[in-house]
Parts: structure tokens; sequence; C-alpha cells
């Protein structure tokens, strides 16, 4: 059963305005976060045109840690789960989300308000049996993109189940599903699935104004069809998800590996990018500047092309 404060932020309308609240205390009183908020403001980004669409790519040295971040056993072993209750900054303050989870200031930001939402308890990164609770996300969080990184896919955490959420309005693919030619996969009275033609990145969207509708269709439909590699416990997939207009709006990307051959790399070939759901969104991440300098859309083609 959930506290009374639990509850009240769970069911609050003013979910949006509690976040928001707390993002302006946290980037006041939390040096780290004040001080890479602030470098956004002079964050780079240009638009690389595909038609149809465009991507754009930033260069945000902050995003350093999360892009060449250590996601192999050993290392996760070795080191403290930044995302448990009992490892949090002393600084670092959340709103509770129901009884699972918890919302946070992400102190290393690709939005303008960018937050984690992990859960208390350190439990595995896996998608099946959260999807429903990512779609309340998107509902209460209304103001904000949800997204999922599979923990081969992006996720710099891939030992504690977590969610990000972004500002809407940031990422290409909220207008891109709106102009770019669909194909229809499947569509009956409660549910549309679709894909985009000539994206780059393979997606399937589901839309519904029914909840479980979208459920149905990602663990029902979609996610038995996804290759489970040997030794591995999901698909590899990025997801993103909005509420919009009195309907989910989900963005399925089915993967193929973690990382480019350019991540690894050396000389002028390397190009350190690890692409994860912002990416798969259309808003190409780069730390380093010579990548953003560089990089040109014969390459972002054959990134995401190898990826997914």
């Amino acid at each position: 059963m959930l506290s009374p404060f639990r509850a009240y932020i769970y069911m609050s309308n003013n979910l949006n305005t509690e976040v928001k609240k707390l993002l302006e205390e946290q980037l006041n009183e939390w040096e780290l976060a004040g001080s890479n908020y602030a470098a956004l403001k002079s964050v780079q980004s240009k638009d690389v045109d595909f038609g149809e669409f465009s991507i754009r790519v930033q260069f945000n040295p902050a995003r350093m840690t999360s892009s060449a971040a250590k996601v192999d056993a050993k290392s996760i072993q070795e080191r403290k789960c930044f995302l448990c209750p009992a490892n949090l900054p002393a600084v670092q303050r959340g709103i509770p989300f129901g009884k699972d989870y918890q919302i946070l200031v992400n102190p290393f930001p690709i939005f303008p308000e960018h937050l984690t939402i992990p859960s208390f308890d350190h439990l595995d990164q896996l998608i099946y049996d959260r999807f429903e609770d990512m779609l309340d996300l998107a509902e209460s969080l209304n103001d904000f993109v949800i997204f999922y990184n599979g923990p081969k896919c992006g996720a710099s955490a891939p030992d504690h189940i977590h969610f990000q959420a972004g500002n809407k309005g940031f990422l290409p693919i909220e207008k891109d599903i709106k102009k770019v030619t669909k194909n229809l996969v499947s569509e009956n009275d409660e549910v549309k699935v679709y894909s985009l033609k000539n994206y780059l990145r393979n997606v399937l969207v589901i839309e519904s104004v029914n909840k479980k509708a979208v459920v149905d269709a990602f663990c029902n439909h979609i996610y038995p069809k996804l290759e489970i590699k040997d030794g591995e416990k999901e698909p590899m997939l990025n997801i993103v998800a909005w509420y919009e207009d009195g309907k989910w709006i989900t963005c399925v990307f089915p993967r193929t590996v973690h990382r480019p051959k350019c991540f690894f790399a050396e000389g002028d070939d390397n190009i350190l990018i690890s692409p994860a759901s912002v990416d798969m969104g259309g808003a190409f991440i780069t730390p380093q500047e010579k990548d953003f300098v560089k990089i040109t859309a014969k390459d972002i083609e054959a990134i995401l092309t190898e990826v997914c």
C-alpha cells in the first residue's frame, strides 16, 4: 500500500510542476549539477539532413562519463552502484513515484530538463515486467519523453533498473513520426503499429489511447519476436515513449550491437559514440569536439546501420 505522500505524488496532476521545482532547487544547491546544466547553454549542435528527417549532432563533453562507461561484468562488480539510495550524493534529493521508483535530477544532462528514475531496489535492468511502469511515467510526466536503455544498449547502470526522462521538444523523432513516410505493420480498433520508411534505424511505433493495448502489443507480439542472444536476459533494444493528446506513443528500436566499430577504432577512424535511446531518437551525442567537427552523414548512416 502506498504511503499518503507517495500516493499523492503518483496521482497528482502536478507531478510535472513538482519535478521542475526539484530541478530548480537542485541546480541551486548541487554544484556539479548546476555547473553541468549551465554548460548546456554553450553546447554546440548541428543538423545533418537526410531528406524527410535530419539528425541533430551535439557536442557535449559532460557526457564523456556515460559514453565511455565500462559496463563489463568485472567493472560493474568492482564499483558501487550509483543509483542505489545508499550511494547517492548527500545533496541529491528525489520525488517518489509509486512504491518502486524515485525521480532524480540527472547531473550529466543532455536535455535542459533531464531526469533519472531508478528503482529503490537494486534489480537488473530488464524491461518486460516494467514496461507498464514506463507508460505510467509517460502519462504522469506528460511534459517529458521517457526512455529506456537496454543493459547493453547504452545503460551505464545495467545492474539497476531505471528509466530516464527529458523535456518534450528535444528529440527529432517526436516530429519525425508525423512527417516521415510510414509502413503500416498492424492495426485494429485498439492499437496501431507502424515503422518509418528509409529512416536509417529500424523502429516500431505503437500508438493507442488504451494503455493495456500498448502493453499487449509490446509484451505479447513485439518482444517475443526479438532475438535474445546466448547468455543474455533480454533482447537488445531501446525504447522512447510519451503521452500526447490522450494517447501513448511508444518507439521500439531493436538493436544488434552495443557500440559501433568506430568506437573502438584508433587514429582518424575513431568516433567516440555509444548510441542509446537519445541517439536512436535522432540526437547524436558526441563528447569529443573532434568527432562533432568531423562526423558526416555517411558516418551517421554507417553507425545506425551497424547498431540497429
